[in-house]
């Protein structure tokens, strides 16, 4: 008897509604203490959820507000305070450090429905006190409010706002363009005002830091022309609207603004904040010289800490030169700064190493390195895309992070000075942990497992030594999703496919499975590789309240990325369909030790693939599970993965979809926002002004799924992102036609307007029916 699969469109509908609509929770904010009559104490926290909305299609972002009371050691009570509300087109918003005012960016459509504008307002604690257009006084392009570039940052006397955008690029003219005979081109006409210094008073809560100056534009208010078609480099998938940023200041008082000037023309500023003594900016630089590579999930990228002077115009390197940093924390006491750290180039997720720059002595610490290997009950290593916005404790000491633990989420507290690290989570339920923010040592965080979406948590963090003692208080929970059952396994590879320089490692696999029915039903599998997850390593706000909301399943790049134990939409949706779900954390994931991760390059299409295929039949043998019906469902890394396992294993498969995927390495390298992976995951070396010699082409093309094409038998279905800039569409073409010319049942989706994520909130809907409805087809349900 073959257990029931829900096959009817309409039931496949009703069941993606039901559970795309469980909220997300994205950022939080705590509000001041307030002291109440009786001597008790009590704080707001406000928090910013996303829920897709599949009638207006698109992500809609809601905020809800609770109340805290505590006496500092230990929560006494919590609660929600009204109900829900919409937030309605913010970008960006960030509370001053007296939580007195609060900077919000929004996107405004334009009378005339052309380009929206954007202003960026102020707000006290009764109303909008400012609204500054900056579209209209067009002293700069876009701001900036990505997760990877963006800021808006208050002074500490909360007088000005910092924050990123994207340069003014005088407009350009044909050298035929008519002009008429009395009208001359002035620097206003080119978005350009007069050269001129102008102070910049910054009311600095320290005494005798005096004024800032730097200058105007500096144009010579000439018109280019013959440049209306340069090319202007951008940073690549999801960046490609970010070429040149700068660094802007609006003063509150006189709603002025000014570009800030001097920094070197080779670095593109972001993540930037003012300095202790409100005198300078503190910034990251990234290297754009010889060319721009791909930022996005690529924490290798040559970048280093900054600091510029607003009173002499000097803009000094705080950090080690020819390393990558990112995701820099200053600490309440404003005496140090800590970050992340990885090595240039090498594969773009790794183990990091946390830093800390004294600001007063100029000294630079390590706090903590990569971990070799992951060790039982040790600190596994920094695997995160950036610190929680606010990380530090109240003493200044201690900071507060989550990092991935082999195949779960975990919370950590981690002393800077001695560099001991205690888990705050290690008693806790097992899934995905993430902190929100950390403020006055109250922790908000969220909580999620394969069956259950997003839970709000809220936590005192103890006194230094008594962390372990740390409890967590439940502030909004979350409806599990009936019908799911979850495990973690692990698996030790065999001796025949060990790594002979990194023997040792092991690797996890999750394992979701329908528990409405007896175990005897042997159920279809679908096995998943990732690619990059972006569920536990989505950037984060810096500390700002952003607009930015992850899609809640990974199809976005890899190899070294993992899954967790945490809620993701798909496995959910098809688990609860009557599917059980693999999700393969192969050796090179993330969370097992750096020396996992250098297993992988040079062993891709080898390794990787072996241990997905030995965990698949593992699981066959020891699960009741149908080997007669078994699909892969896989995006970028893991459509690279799914299409090695169709064209190596044909006889295990009997379906595919795929996202995304690469499927020939040799081809894609000219055409990918990042070479440099084409060639580290091969095992080459890469750099920028290095062309492969036929040897390597030969190599990365042996290293490829279409390889194996000749051998591929089961359907596919590929599935593609029109301006995807990460795997570009040509790669699925290339294996569309490939099969089609082999007669191979295959089919082909092509999603305008959507890049490597895929994440529209159509483009996901209409992909999760399709692929239920392929799988359903070919693997007869």
């Amino acid at each position: 008897w073959v257990p029931q699969v829900l096959s009817s469109v309409d039931e496949v509908v009703e069941v993606y509604r039901e559970l795309c609509q469980r909220p997300g929770l994205a950022a939080a904010c705590l509000g001041p203490d307030v002291t109440t009559q009786y001597g008790g104490k009590y704080c707001s926290l406000y928090t910013e959820w996303s829920q897709r909305d599949l009638a207006r299609a698109e992500n809609v972002k809601f905020c809800r507000q609770y109340l805290i009371f505590h006496d500092e050691t230990s929560v006494v009570y919590s609660g929600p305070a009204g109900t829900s509300s919409e937030i309605k087109d913010e970008l960006l918003s960030q509370e001053s450090p007296s939580r007195a005012l609060k900077a919000v960016l929004r996107k405004v459509p334009s009378k005339e429905k052309k380009e929206e504008k954007q202003f960026l307002e102020v707000w006290d604690q009764n109303c909008k006190v400012k609204s500054i257009d900056l579209t209209l006084l067009d002293k700069h392009g876009s701001v900036y409010d990505d997760d990877h570039f963006g800021c808006l940052a208050w002074t500490h006397s909360e007088t000005h706002l910092l924050y990123v955008a994207e340069k003014k690029r005088p407009k350009a003219e044909s050298f035929f363009q008519s002009k008429a005979p009395n009208l001359v081109s002035s620097n206003e006409d080119v978005g350009c005002p007069e050269k001129v210094d102008v102070p910049l008073k910054v009311r600095s809560p320290r005494p005798g830091a005096g004024e800032i100056w730097w200058g105007g534009c500096g144009a010579d208010g000439v018109v280019p022309q013959g440049e209306q078609f340069v090319y202007h480099e951008d940073w690549g998938e999801a960046l490609s609207k970010r070429s040149v940023p700068v660094l802007c200041v609006m003063d509150i008082e006189d709603s002025s603004i000014l570009v800030l000037e001097g920094i070197p023309e080779h670095l593109s500023p972001g993540q930037a904040f003012w300095s202790p003594d409100d005198t300078g900016v503190v910034f990251v630089g990234w290297w754009s010289e010889p060319f721009h590579l791909g930022l996005q999930h690529c924490t290798n990228r040559r970048s280093a800490l900054f600091y510029m002077d607003l009173t002499s115009g000097a803009c000094e390197q705080l950090s080690e030169d020819n390393t990558a940093v990112w995701s820099p924390r200053l600490s309440p006491d404003h005496c140090r700064i800590v970050y992340l750290e990885n090595d240039v180039f090498g594969p773009h997720q790794q183990c990091s190493r946390l830093r800390m720059y004294d600001w007063y002595t100029k000294q630079t610490s390590t706090v903590l390195e990569a971990v070799p290997r992951q060790i039982s009950g040790a600190f596994p290593g920094i695997y995160c895309n950036a610190l929680p916005g606010l990380c530090w404790a109240a003493d200044s000491r201690r900071l507060v992070l989550d990092t991935v633990q082999r195949s779960q989420q975990d919370v950590f507290v981690v002393d800077t000075v001695t560099g001991a690290t205690t888990s705050l989570t290690a008693n806790a339920p097992q899934g995905s942990w993430s902190v929100l923010t950390v403020d006055r040592d109250i922790l908000v965080a969220r909580f999620s497992t394969p069956s259950c979406p997003h839970a709000l948590k809220v936590a005192i963090l103890p006194s230094a030594g008594l962390e372990a003692q740390l409890q967590w208080v439940c502030l909004q929970d979350a409806a599990p999703v009936p019908g799911i059952s979850w495990g973690i396994h692990t698996l030790q590879p065999p001796p025949e496919q060990e790594n002979p320089q990194y023997r040792g490692p092991d690797f996890d696999a999750i394992l979701l499975r329908p528990s409405k029915d007896p175990a005897a039903q042997k159920h279809p599998l679908v096995v998943m590789p990732h690619g990059k997850n972006l569920s536990p390593l989505s950037p984060r706000c810096t500390p700002t309240l952003a607009g930015q909301y992850q899609p809640l399943f990974p199809f976005t790049g890899g190899p070294h990325s993992v899954f967790t134990a945490g809620w993701m939409l798909y496995p959910a949706a098809l688990c609860r369909m009557g599917f059980a779900v693999l999700l393969v954390n192969y050796r090179g994931s993330l969370g097992f030790g750096q020396d996992s991760v250098a297993s992988l390059p040079g062993n891709v299409g080898t390794q990787d693939v072996r241990d997905v295929q030995f965990c698949v039949e593992w699981v066959l043998q020891e699960e009741s599970l149908d080997t007669s019906r078994v699909a892969l469902v896989g995006g970028s890394h893991g459509g690279f993965l799914a299409c090695h396992l169709l064209g190596q294993f044909p006889n295990t498969y009997h379906a595919c979809v795929v996202r995304n995927p690469v499927v020939n390495i040799a081809s894609m390298v000219a055409a990918t926002d990042i070479p440099d992976w084409c060639l580290t995951e091969t095992g080459l070396p890469y750099a920028p002004d290095a062309r492969p010699d036929p040897a390597q082409w030969k190599d990365m093309l042996h290293r490829s799924p279409i390889h194996y094409i000749d051998q591929v038998r089961a359907p596919v279905l590929l599935m593609l992102g029109e301006d995807d800039r990460r795997v570009p569409p040509q790669q699925g073409l290339e294996y569309y036609r490939a099969l089609k010319a082999r007669g191979v049942p295959t089919r082909l989706l092509l999603y305008p307007g959507n890049g490597h994520a895929l994440a529209g909130v159509e483009a996901e809907a209409d992909g999760f029916m399709n692929i239920v409805l392929w799988l359903v087809k070919h693997l007869r349900c």
